[in-house]
């Protein structure tokens, strides 16, 4: 089964012979090389480029592990450019390389080749290539799969295909697999040995303990804000540890630039300013995030949330968690300071919308405490209720937009009805 990645190819396309090095980042196993070396490379051999003009490395497998050497690989790509024809240089997983960018960066002078890289950590794009290359290296984001993209590529209906990515994510080994079994497996497989290795390894962390339970930590508080002082505080209380907040916060932006997890930052929507005291994280797989915790922990509510949030990331908008400042009335006729929470404020150039995802909304008293926040919202920015189902958008009396789970992740376009 092929899946069709073609949100990504196209941006490929649009970048070609652009003069820049395109830089294709994402977690591991999301399907960079895929796009790569299967796609992209099928799209330029069927637009007339020879074979003998496309150069490929792949510096994680063993059979290149020379390649990663920066002196050595400069010369045998240079060696592998007989004419003055154009060249296209696809090179997978480029953090392999020490001293990488100077590599790149002398490939940026050959006027006859296209260099595409792939890197699975966010922090040699930050470091390294925004410094190095000064404007001339263009990112492409890589996501696991999309439920749409799943969805697609699947024979099963809409309600199948749902579970299916509920619990087991958008990975695209994983949607190989037949059995639930294999799966699982799979995930666990690769938390493991994959990710949580490559983390220790790149970070030289000494307790490899301590970061796996600040990852179950974690993965328990999708949605919940926390902060390291909190962790490091239940680490303390619960386990007797010194696992400083520092040390925490450390290990947080580790996951973080190995693109394990997101942080969402809290707005205060009536203050217009940003809150740092807490944050909110989520998995960039909810299927990685249920394989940590042994699937064990299945809250609905919280899983939307995480999927709903990837799939703003994966749009290209920038996403916030919103806080709302309310005084109200206690029993005693009191006033009183509440804090009200919008699960997302969606920012895209000048567009901007708020967003609750609700699991379930069929009482008043649930339609009560999902809507307050929007409705103390001041400002005319669009509301939107992503709901679970199928249900097709409508507008409430308040002016609300309320969808469905079906049509915001089947529809690219579900924000603007």
């Amino acid at each position: 089964m092929e899946i069709k990645r073609d949100t990504y190819l196209e941006q490929l396309k649009m970048r070609k012979d652009n003069g820049m090095i395109k830089i294709i980042t994402g977690i591991r196993r999301c399907g960079k090389s895929f796009l790569l070396f299967v796609l992209f490379k099928k799209y330029l051999l069927e637009n007339g480029v020879d074979s003998e003009h496309i150069i490929e490395i792949a510096l994680d497998g063993i059979e290149n592990e020379e390649l990663r050497d920066p002196k050595k690989c400069y010369k045998y790509i240079k060696a592998a450019m007989k004419d003055e024809q154009k060249y296209y240089l696809l090179l997978d997983e480029v953090q392999f390389m020490p001293r990488f960018e100077e590599v790149l960066n002398s490939l940026l002078r050959i006027s006859n080749i296209d260099v595409y890289v792939t890197g699975s950590n966010s922090k040699f794009l930050s470091s390294d290539i925004v410094t190095e290359f000064r404007g001339r290296g263009d990112e492409v984001r890589i996501y696991p799969l999309s439920f749409a993209e799943l969805y697609a590529a699947f024979d099963g209906d809409y309600d199948d295909v749902w579970n299916e990515y509920m619990i087991y994510g958008g990975l695209p080994q994983v949607a190989q697999f037949s059995t639930e079994r294999q799966k699982g497996e799979y995930l666990k497989n690769i938390f493991a040995n994959v990710y949580i290795k490559d983390v220790v390894e790149r970070n030289k962390i000494q307790n490899i303990d301590e970061i796996g339970t600040l990852v179950d930590i974690l993965a328990s508080a999708i949605g919940a804000p926390t902060n390291p002082t909190k962790i490091s505080n239940t680490f303390a209380s619960e386990r007797g540890s010194g696992y400083s907040n520092k040390t925490i916060s450390n290990h947080i932006d580790y996951l973080e630039e190995a693109f394990l997890i997101s942080k969402a930052n809290r707005y205060d929507i009536k203050g217009r300013k940003y809150v740092g005291a807490n944050l909110k994280y989520y998995f960039t797989d909810v299927g990685l995030r249920n394989a940590r915790l042994n699937f064990r922990q299945q809250e609905p509510t919280h899983i939307l949330e995480n999927i709903v949030y990837n799939e703003l990331l994966a749009r290209g908008y920038n996403v916030d968690v919103g806080i709302v400042d309310v005084y109200a009335k206690n029993n005693e006729g009191k006033k009183v300071h509440k804090q009200l929470e919008v699960d997302f404020v969606v920012n895209q150039g000048s567009q901007r919308y708020y967003i609750q995802v609700v699991y379930d909304m069929s009482t008043e008293e649930k339609q009560t405490q999902e809507l307050n926040s929007l409705r103390n919202i001041p400002d005319s920015f669009k509301k939107i209720v992503i709901v679970n189902g199928t249900a097709k958008p409508w507008r409430n009396e308040e002016g609300f937009v309320i969808m469905g789970m079906k049509y915001f992740l089947l529809n690219a376009d579900s924000l603007e009805f």
